[in-house]
């Protein structure tokens, strides 16, 4: 089996970014199902028609809760911002200084062959495996797609176990939506020649749908 050598302190920093993302996105739902118990969402008012606080929910959980969300939401898009940054340093160190591309199994040559495969065919081969088949459209602020990290005019190589190999029609990706609701759902997407690995869990949030994002088919 061909094996990248990605090992190097760039890797580490995207590593622990990655960490630090996966705590704030357990905090998330943590924080959100303080608001489904009350039964509100991000803008649901917490006085009743006469002004006097709700009886019915626990207003001191239900604002703190809120507010918390809105700080994390905030961390995690400047956390993604620096991931991105970071991959982009772990893709270029891959490459290597000299642009012959990444060590395969800690050797490499000039001529583009490594254990007899050769680079071009490499590339032919994840050109072939990783192919788009989708795009986002669009993506609320604080839905569950913006909180996994999608954005818009992400090309998607993968959603769930859909990829370009068995993709017929965008009816697929709704019923992996439809049957995941609470659970996580792996997202391959291409953003600027890099690509990502991504994890979505949809469900209800304040507004319409699931995710919160618009996925039509590549034209």
């Amino acid at each position: 089996m061909v094996g990248i050598n990605m090992n190097g302190p760039a890797r580490d920093r995207v590593m622990k970014l990655i960490q630090d993302k996966d705590k704030i996105e357990s905090e998330i739902r943590e924080q959100t199902a303080v608001l489904e118990t009350n039964n509100v969402g991000m803008h649901d008012p917490l006085v009743d028609s006469e002004g006097f606080p709700r009886n019915d929910i626990d207003v001191y959980k239900v604002r703190h809760a809120r507010h918390r969300i809105i700080c994390l939401q905030n961390d995690h898009k400047n956390l993604m911002k620096l991931i991105e940054k970071g991959l982009a340093e772990v893709h270029k160190d891959m490459l290597g200084s000299n642009g012959e591309g990444p060590s395969v199994n800690g050797a490499s040559s000039s001529n583009g062959h490594a254990n007899g495969t050769s680079r071009g065919d490499m590339v032919a081969a994840a050109v072939e495996d990783d192919q788009v088949f989708a795009v986002v459209g669009f993506v609320s602020d604080g839905s569950p797609a913006d909180i996994a990290g999608l954005q818009q005019h992400d090309e998607i190589l993968q959603f769930g176990s859909v990829n370009h190999q068995n993709f017929q029609d965008m009816t697929q990706i709704n019923n992996i939506v439809a049957h995941s609701v609470g659970q996580r759902v792996n997202v391959k997407v291409r953003r600027d020649n890099t690509t990502y690995n991504l994890t979505v869990v949809p469900r209800p949030w304040q507004q319409p749908g699931l995710l919160g994002c618009h996925i039509q088919r590549k034209s």
